[in-house]
Formats: C-alpha cells, sequence, structure tokens
C-alpha cells in the first residue's frame, strides 16, 4: 500500500510512495508522532536527480527487512532538498560538523524536538572499509537512545548550541576595486590552465566564477579574467559534460577533462550557464558561444519546459537504472545508425574509442574539435538524436522552484533580447506569468514550489525573492511593461520587511517562516551549486535601484555584499555570485531610457545599441512617452522624444548626458 507521501507535490517524494518504509512528510504530525512513541526521527534528505539517492533507496528503503527495522525503531522522515532548502541547510551544517564532509543521500538521526546527535549521508547495505552497514547503524542509533539517553540528549544540545553560534558576518563593507582585483588573483591561483576550470576532480561548471570573470573584464579590461573564461567556457562546451547532440550541461564532469560526466541535467545549471555563455559571446563574438547559448536555449524549451510555462527542476542521471544509459555509445552502436562510414567518421569525430571513455566499453560524445563537414555534422547529429529518443530517457523532476524559474527567466529575456529570438522571450514572460499567477499570493508571499499548476505547502525562501524579482526586472527591460516593476517590488519589500534584521542582515528565511525545530534561522553568505540566497538578493536589490533610483534598495544591496567583502581574498569560488554583484555595483547604475513609438525601426537600432553595452551595471528601459505605462516606469518618466526623434537617455552613476538621437553618440557616452 502506498504510504503517506503518495500525495506529495514533489516527485522526489512521489518516488517512495511504495517504499514499505512508513515515511512522513516534515511536519509537526511526524515529531509528535516520535514524542508519543519515545523513539528517535531517522531524517533522509535527498533530490529526485541525486544518483546515489536512488541506489540507497534501492538498496534500503525497499527491502521489507530494513524497513521493517526503519518502522520499529524509528519515527521516518523524508525531504526533497529542492523542496525545503531551509531543512536541508541546517542539518547538512551538522553532517558537515560532525563528519568532515556532506552530499546526498544525507541520512540524520534526530531527537524528538528536531536536534541532530547523530548523522552521514549514503550507507551500504552491508558493511564496506570505513562505512558500516546502514542496518548496523540503524541497531547502534536505537541502543544508544534506550541505554544511553543522557549522552544522546547532551550531545544533540552541544551540537545545536555550536551551530546556533554561527552568525553570518555583518557590518562589513562590500568589495572595493583593490579587493576585486586581488580576488581575482586568488581565483587565478586555482585555475586550471591545461583543462580549463578551477581545482581538480570532481570540477563543476563554474558559471558564477565565470560570469564574474566575464564582468571584471568588461570593467576593467583585464586579459586574464577573459582568458580564463574562454579557456573554461571552451573545454566545458567541448567536452562530454555538455550534450553534443541535445544541448544542455549535465551536472559536473567526474574527472579533470570535462570528459564523463555525472549525467543529471538540472535547471539552474543551465539558465546559468546560459548567461554566461551569452555575455561570453558578447566579449568574443565566439561562434562556440553562440551555438552553446542557442542549443542551451532549445534544451530548456524542448525538455524542461511544463505544459504550464514553467521550467522542470531536472532531468535525472539514471534511465532503466542506469547512469547514462541514454547518453553513451560504442563505435558498433554508432554504425549501426550511421552507417560504416559515417559511423567511423562520428566516431573520430566525437571520441568515441574501442577502449571506451566511460563504462563498459561505451563512451560519452566529446566535439574537441569543429567537424570539417558541417552539412554532414548537422545529418550524423540528427540521426543519432532520432537514435537516442528510442532508448529508455531519464525520468524528469517537473516541479516548478521559484528560484531556478527566476533564474531561466532572467537568461532567456537577455538572451532573448540581445540575439532577437522571440520564442525565448515569449518562454520568459510565460513562466514568468506562471510565477506570479501560481505561486505568488494576494498578500505578496512566494510559495517555492509548484507542481502541475498547483503550488505546493513550502514557503519561498531568500533566493526565491531575489531570483523571481531579478526575472521580473529582466522581463521589465525586454518588454517595457511596468506590472513587471510592480511585482518585483512587492517582492524586495518582503526581503527588506521579513528576511532582515534590525541591523540590515539578512536571513534564509522570514521571520514568521522560519521553523522552530531547526534552532535558528540559516544565514548562508556563500554560493553553491546555485547562488546563496544573499547574493542573488544583492543582484536583484542593485537592479531595482538602478531601475528607480531608490537608494533604499542600493544600499541595502551594498549591506548584503559586506559578507563578501570578508571572503573575496580567502575564498572568491565561494562568493563569487556576490562578486558579480559587486562588480555592477562599482560600474553603476548605468541607466539607458530609449524613447519612441513602438515598431519605430530609429528607437529598435537604439535600443539594440544600449543592449550591446557590456557594463555591469547596465539597466536599459524602452517606452512611448505618450503610452500609458510610461509614468510608471521610473527611468522613463518626462522623457521625451527629440524633436520628434526617438532617442537614448544615459545616465551613469546619477548624473546625466544630453539626450541623443545618433547611435554613435550613444556608443561613445556606454563607452565613458
Amino acid at each position: 500500500m502506498p504510504n503517506r507521501l503518495a500525495g506529495a507535490t514533489s516527485p522526489y517524494l512521489s518516488q517512495h510512495a511504495d517504499n514499505p518504509v512508513d515515511w512522513y512528510e516534515w511536519g509537526d504530525e511526524a515529531f509528535e508522532q516520535a514524542r508519543r512513541r519515545d523513539v528517535p526521527v531517522l531524517l533522509s534528505v535527498g533530490y529526485a536527480a541525486c544518483h546515489w539517492c536512488h541506489v540507497m533507496a534501492h538498496e534500503s528503503f525497499e527491502d521489507e527487512a530494513t524497513a521493517a527495522q526503519m518502522n520499529e525503531q524509528f519515527v521516518n522522515i523524508k525531504v526533497d532538498r529542492e523542496e525545503r532548502p531551509d531543512v536541508d541547510a541546517v542539518y547538512m551544517e551538522a553532517v558537515q560538523a560532525l563528519t568532515g564532509h556532506g552530499g546526498w543521500p544525507m541520512t540524520a538521526f534526530l531527537t524528538p524536538d528536531g536536534r541532530v546527535f547523530h548523522a552521514g549521508t549514503y550507507f551500504p547495505p552491508t558493511p564496506r572499509p570505513g562505512m558500516p552497514a546502514f542496518r548496523q547503524v540503524l541497531d547502534a542509533v536505537s541502543q544508544a537512545w534506550r541505554t544511553r539517553r543522557e549522552d544522546v540528549e547532551s550531545s544533540g544540545l552541544r551540537i545545536a548550541a555550536a551551530l546556533a553560534d554561527r552568525r553570518p558576518p555583518g557590518g562589513a563593507r562590500p568589495p572595493d576595486p583593490a579587493g576585486l582585483d586581488q580576488a581575482v588573483w586568488a581565483l587565478a591561483g586555482e585555475f586550471d590552465r591545461e583543462r580549463g576550470g578551477f581545482g581538480g576532480a570532481p570540477k563543476f561548471p563554474p558559471s558564477m566564477a565565470l560570469e564574474w570573470l566575464t564582468r571584471h573584464h568588461a570593467r576593467t579590461g583585464r586579459p586574464d579574467a577573459l582568458a580564463m573564461v574562454s579557456a573554461t567556457c571552451e573545454a566545458m562546451a567541448r567536452g562530454g559534460m555538455y550534450d553534443q547532440l541535445a544541448g544542455g550541461f549535465a551536472r559536473y564532469s567526474v574527472d579533470r577533462d570535462w570528459v564523463v560526466p555525472h549525467f543529471e541535467k538540472m535547471l539552474y545549471d543551465n539558465a546559468l550557464l546560459l548567461r554566461v555563455y551569452l555575455h561570453w559571446w558578447q566579449a568574443s563574438g565566439s561562434p562556440l558561444a553562440h551555438r552553446v547559448v542557442a542549443e542551451t536555449a532549445g534544451f530548456l524549451l524542448r525538455d524542461l519546459r511544463t505544459p504550464e510555462g514553467g521550467f522542470a527542476s531536472a532531468l535525472d542521471a539514471d534511465a532503466a537504472g542506469v547512469e547514462g544509459l541514454s547518453y553513451a555509445w560504442t563505435p558498433a552502436q554508432l554504425g549501426q545508425v550511421l552507417g560504416e562510414d559515417d559511423g567511423a567518421w562520428a566516431a573520430a569525430l566525437l571520441t568515441v574509442t574501442a577502449r571506451g571513455t566511460f563504462e563498459h566499453g561505451s563512451s560519452t560524445l566529446q566535439l574537441r574539435v569543429d567537424p570539417d563537414d558541417p552539412d554532414r555534422w548537422q545529418q550524423v547529429r540528427s540521426a543519432l538524436l532520432e537514435a537516442r529518443a528510442q532508448r529508455p530517457q531519464p525520468a524528469r523532476d517537473d516541479k516548478v522552484v521559484a528560484g531556478w524559474n527566476g533564474l531561466a527567466i532572467t537568461a532567456l529575456a537577455e538572451a532573448g533580447t540581445r540575439l532577437a529570438e522571440p520564442a525565448w522571450l515569449q518562454a520568459a514572460l510565460d513562466a514568468g506569468d506562471l510565477l506570479a499567477r501560481v505561486h505568488l499570493d494576494g498578500s505578496g508571499r512566494l510559495r517555492r514550489v509548484s507542481r502541475d499548476g498547483l503550488a505546493g505547502a513550502p514557503a519561498g525562501v531568500l533566493e526565491d525573492y531575489a531570483e523571481v524579482a531579478e526575472g521580473f526586472l529582466a522581463l521589465l527591460q525586454a518588454t517595457g511593461d511596468p506590472e513587471w516593476l510592480e511585482r518585483a517590488e512587492v517582492l524586495l519589500a518582503v526581503v527588506l520587511d521579513r528576511f532582515s534584521d534590525v541591523a540590515g542582515d539578512l536571513y534564509d528565511t522570514a521571520d514568521d517562516a522560519t521553523d522552530a525545530r531547526l534552532g535558528r534561522r540559516p544565514a548562508d553568505p556563500t554560493d553553491n551549486a546555485s547562488p546563496s540566497g544573499r547574493s542573488a538578493a544583492a543582484h536583484a536589490l542593485l537592479t531595482f535601484a538602478a531601475l528607480t533610483g531608490s537608494h533604499r534598495h542600493r544600499s541595502a544591496a551594498e549591506r548584503a555584499l559586506g559578507s563578501a567583502g570578508l571572503l573575496a581574498a580567502r575564498s572568491p569560488r565561494f562568493v563569487s555570485w556576490a562578486l558579480a554583484a559587486a562588480e555592477a555595483a562599482l560600474d553603476g547604475p548605468v541607466q539607458v531610457a530609449v524613447v519612441g513609438v513602438a515598431d519605430d525601426p530609429r528607437r529598435d537600432a537604439l535600443l539594440a545599441r544600449a543592449r550591446r553595452s557590456r557594463r555591469p551595471g547596465l539597466v536599459v528601459v524602452a517606452g512611448d512617452p505618450a503610452g500609458t505605462a510610461a509614468p510608471q516606469v521610473p527611468l522613463l518618466r518626462d522623457r521625451p522624444l527629440l524633436d520628434g526623434a526617438a532617442a537614448a537617455y544615459v545616465c551613469r552613476g546619477f548624473v546625466c548626458d544630453r539626450p541623443t538621437t545618433d547611435l554613435a553618440v550613444l556608443a561613445e557616452q556606454l563607452s565613458r
């Protein structure tokens, strides 16, 4: 019989609905049951695209004997980390403190009031060197609870007290030009000059660091910053981590050469990387960058778009229980699809070897050089894609996460306007409409997730409010529709009123939506797989301030960047999204208002020229000064046509130039 997870919004929880484990969702019912039975809580945290989460589920949670032991000795709670990042953040910090490492699946043992006293990650079904079997762990924890209760509860109190003392750094100043220069030098020390990227294996796509370096180059002209971006972007796009047939990036590379990926595809990675490759193309004119932008946008619209207009969270790493089954090829398989001649040509082009670069003699597809016959490559690619579609396909986690959709909206709106791709902009508008209709309630509060057009219970966290606000502001700049500005203002009002304390420090949860069982309000200033809430808030607040002239929002953004100033020299990779915002703060605001009637070619030319600027602090809005929308957008107010012609108004650092109708003059004004 299905357990309590059968009706869950989260696809990850739904995957466990038929487990013999008597799972609960996170909430009062589970903890009340633990108190009534006087047993500990077993908390299991993962996500739908997590390979080792599936492995542990198959080995342990689907096993009748293991499930019976779990049900007898514990109250068992299953959490989707993507749905409840606040729960994940607090207990992951405890796991890292207790074990020295973290990851998913995460397994934590809690007292009935929510304090962790023992924790780990993946546990195998039988003992391995350095790893006890899961059922051994269950027995040991249960016995300790029964026979050494005082020690267990004291341990929980000590861990809770230690974690509660970790307040986010506040009161520091945002990075100045010298600090950003020093941070680039520190990051350059980690740069892999042979292979691109930073550090060793596994290599994650450093999207936020690349965005920061691109902006640093735009502000300073520093050539080594762009060189690191170019080398890394090219290496990632030509390796096996990038899907050479269908576009889109996998989660990370298990090796230093970007050959073998961990095959899950995440929305946030691809949204961030779409923007990075767009800005690399703007900086370099690289045809590879342009191709990756188009293919990644195509992947988002084709494979992650939901019927309601949003974007699904991820594609799984596995298909039919086998990691990479959809994506890997042997020379024989290429020959079967393409014939002998084209199969051999494709094998050489895509580095598909007899020995294999992946598992069981199969290879990932790499495109280390551009094909010498582009037409032949397109025919081969189409044939391989058609054949791949007949294989088992990875499952899709189709919940819509507000913040990640905000990232996708920003990327698609920006790419759609820069490259004149109306379908991308329309997809961004559709996703924005879904967030406004389903996730945003009448009081301005945001729900984190939805599925099938229905909002889930979890409240939005700081990253959701900030990234959705940034997405709405991108739609304002793409369309001139003031409704997106109004919606962003509502969200940022909640950020300032509910997510900050009296000193202006930002927390990841709202003051009226923090779960008391967590023992504290999480407030992580560091970027991880996706931007931290604090750095995302800095971006949105700065953009809003540039568009409206609000000193309150700019001051709040500068306060949010203070922790990045403390960490920039020591750990620039882990605050790189904040450093990207700091580049915008130093460069801007650079405000451009383009006025003219709709469909005026001169207005369109001025607007296109303004959007080509790489200034990190740039905002651009266009509208008809005689229209009803113009008075509602501060940058468009009191901006008349110039002698009846379309004109551009440029302000930099709160000082404005004369309006101009001349493209060359506009370019000169933007380049100062």
